[in-house]
């Protein structure tokens, strides 16, 4: 008697494999940038409120940048598995419009930063 052992991953067990490596070197990339932080000792960063309006900004960007990324990376990975299945396509074609959403977002960070100036008086 014979047994063979074949692995079988579906699309949809290989996407969750594929999106669980992506988090993982995402959570080891922002566990490693904090022991380059740690070598200064700053006990002040913003002097002014522009200095923090502009570091909120920066945040702003950074985060919306980093976000539509990673729906960029999903839906070219999810058109890439999808096989010319229809209902895949689509929500391939969803994640890159989230993805533009996001990076237009990124770009307009400075001007909600604009308005929060406004409303300080700074």
């Amino acid at each position: 008697m014979r047994f063979s052992f074949t692995p079988c991953l579906s699309r949809r067990s290989g996407l969750r494999l594929l999106m669980i490596a992506g988090l993982a070197a995402v959570g080891l990339l922002m566990i490693s940038m904090p022991a380059v932080a740690e070598t200064t000792h700053v006990l002040a960063l913003a002097r002014t409120i522009d200095d923090v309006l502009n570091n909120i900004r920066n945040w702003i960007m950074g985060l919306l940048a980093l976000l539509a990324t990673v729906f960029l990376t999903i839906g070219g990975v999810r058109y890439v598995l999808a096989n010319g299945d229809p209902g895949e396509v689509e929500k391939a074609k969803q994640s890159f419009k989230s993805a533009g959403f996001g990076y237009a977002l990124a770009a307009l960070a400075p001007l909600v930063v604009e308005i929060l100036r406004g409303i300080v008086g700074a």
